[in-house]
């Protein structure tokens, strides 16, 4: 079953507010209802299993998997702003024990840095909107820079965070900000939480991490039968001097390997195809006068076959060309 699946089939949504349930029942109506699902669960929980880690950098990198949720229970004519911070989850900074592929404690943790709430970029907006679709907080970075200015969150590295996520209700009352507390309410997943890294530790995570994420296509593995019957001739190139082929020049025209043409217009690499011919297995290519007739019959004898390096196809042709 995929996670997709899973998250929409368990009612695992947290209730508003796990302040307790005196401050539940003071909450405003447009929130006190409100219940948010994490989408990718299993995915999630797979993670949760080896040790969740995300990479911080100094420009910022994305959260993978990236924390999404599906909101019920809102007003839908009502506005409300969605946010995200990060909070420690304990007091310890931590160490990876490579020999026993776990994590240990290696202290104290360091000292917090600044906290900052990440904003959805589609805040404010009715509850209409926000229910009618997943809600992805895609475009937020993780960065361990303390004088980032681009807005990031801002965490230290070996230490390990819980994700939380905000609804506030946008109240039009005049006095709204007297009773603000009874205005949002607050949700987590323990599944969520993870440990801040700068480069994986845990090898099963990058595994895990490349086989899940769509644009980590270029790390996996290429299927080698996606390349039989599609092996493209081999080229090998012989010295312009030596070569035997016919010539497509004009009568009382010589053909000039180092003409003015410019490179722009005919780079290296049309240079050396035009200086190599396709080799062919059923072919003999011993030498520059070595043919194959039906009789099997050599007009000459064979003589050693000169590969040219780069620059020797490239341009340093007839008598400039220089042996290296």
């Amino acid at each position: 079953m995929n996670g997709l699946g899973l998250s929409h089939s368990c009612e695992l949504s947290l209730p508003c507010c796990a302040d307790g349930g005196s401050l539940l029942n003071a909450k405003a109506p447009q929130v006190s209802g409100v219940r948010v699902q994490l989408e990718m669960q299993a995915l999630w929980q797979q993670f949760n299993q080896l040790g969740t880690e995300m990479i911080v950098t100094k420009s910022g990198r994305r959260m993978f998997p990236t924390f999404q949720v599906r909101i019920s229970g809102m007003d839908p004519s009502a506005e409300y702003v969605l946010l995200m911070d990060f909070i420690p989850a304990d007091d310890k900074r931590y160490r990876y024990a490579f020999h026993s592929s776990s994590w240990l404690v290696a202290g104290r943790a360091d000292v917090a840095s600044p906290s900052r709430m990440h904003f959805h970029p589609d805040s404010p907006a009715p509850g209409a909107q926000w229910m009618k679709q997943t809600v992805s907080f895609d475009t937020l970075k993780l960065t361990n820079n303390l004088l980032d200015d681009n807005g990031h969150m801002i965490l230290n590295s070996m230490h390990r965070y819980q994700p939380r996520f905000h609804v506030v209700y946008v109240d039009p009352a005049p006095n709204s900000h007297l009773n603000a507390y009874k205005n949002f309410c607050s949700f987590s997943f323990p599944e969520t939480h993870f440990m801040a890294v700068t480069a994986y530790q845990n090898h099963r995570i990058t595994h895990l991490k490349i086989a899940s994420n769509p644009f980590a296509k270029g790390f996996r593995t290429t299927d080698l039968q996606a390349w039989d019957g599609n092996v493209a001739p081999l080229a090998v190139c012989r010295p312009p001097e030596g070569r035997d082929e016919p010539s497509t020049s004009k009568p009382g025209e010589t053909r000039n390997c180092s003409s003015k043409t410019s490179t722009r217009e005919k780079g290296p690499s049309s240079l050396l195809v035009e200086q190599c011919e396709p080799f062919h297995p059923g072919k003999d290519f011993v030498g520059p006068t070595m043919q194959r007739k039906e009789e099997d019959t050599l007009l000459s004898s064979a003589s050693f076959l000169h590969i040219p390096s780069y620059w020797d196809c490239a341009g340093l042709c007839g008598p400039e060309r220089v042996n290296l």
